[in-house]
């Protein structure tokens, strides 16, 4: 395995921290929210009888909480449960309360934001659907911001997707402020259909073009820690024009390398092994 860090240090390119610290942060807390949605849901359907009266749920970071939340499909909403998860996302230590109750000001933010990226979602051609796949919504806050990622997940198993995401940026009335596809296209990488299969792959790559950008998404972030453990994965490459970002997949931390410095480790390995 070729260690990138003293390499990296060899070449001195510089490591461009300060440009990918704000999206390792963004998609870490995507992933919190995803967590807490995956494992809320089992919870909550099979603690909860009445389906009926389901209307939807979200999830949201509450210090070194994550709650999920599922609310009432009545005209004025009301929370019918809430799941509590610590760091583990463990099933076993999970808090489960059927309490039915008035949202907080804070859920109140959340439920409506997530409400217009929905509505929006359903109406708007701007999104696209693919077979086998759905959009999952992930309204946050923060920054004076209010923004829902969609990000494309997998109805079979044995796949992930990358791609098809979206970033909505809304104002304080829930209206439209900005629109971006954050890929131009769908990216599905079939890691194995038995659990057998999976560690078969030591690492994979997808390419940034155009409007992409040049560096990795908080949305791949949130793709790799949700899927790469299952996917056996220890790495994965974002590839672009300018930049080249290793995701370690355990560790769960990401090197950036310039192209010329990525150019130069491949030169400097194809030499080396020649010699």
């Amino acid at each position: 395995m070729v260690s990138f860090t003293s390499l990296y240090a060899q070449y001195g390119e510089e490591h461009v921290v300060k440009l990918t610290e704000p999206i390792v942060k963004e998609g870490k807390a995507m992933y919190r929210s995803e967590m807490a949605s995956w494992y809320g849901t089992d919870i909550f359907l099979e603690a909860y009888k009445n389906r009926q009266n389901i209307g939807g749920y979200f999830s949201y970071p509450d210090k070194d909480i994550t709650k999920c939340v599922f609310f009432s499909k009545t005209e004025v909403p009301k929370v019918i449960g809430t799941i509590s998860f610590d760091s583990t996302y463990s099933t076993a230590t999970a808090k489960t309360d059927l309490g039915e109750r008035d949202f907080s000001a804070y859920e109140k933010d959340i439920y409506l934001l997530r409400k217009a990226g929905y509505d929006l979602m359903r109406t708007d051609t701007f999104f696209k659907h693919y077979e086998n796949s759905n959009l999952n919504l992930i309204p946050m806050t923060g920054n004076g911001e209010k923004r829902v990622y969609f990000l494309t997940g997998p109805e079979k198993s044995g796949w992930v997707i990358f791609g098809n995401d979206y970033l909505v940026t809304f104002d304080d009335e829930y209206k439209v402020k900005t629109k971006k596809m954050l890929h131009r296209n769908i990216i599905p990488i079939e890691y194995g259909k038995k659990p057998e299969d999976a560690n078969d792959i030591f690492a994979t790559l997808h390419s940034h073009k155009g409007e992409t950008g040049d560096l990795i998404t908080a949305t791949d972030i949130c793709t790799l820690m949700l899927y790469a453990k299952f996917a056996g994965w220890q790495q994965h490459y974002v590839v672009s024009e300018k930049f080249v970002g290793i995701w370690d997949c355990g560790k769960e931390t990401l090197l950036t390398l310039t192209r010329e410095a990525w150019d130069k480790i491949n030169a400097h390995q194809k030499e080396k092994k020649n010699n």
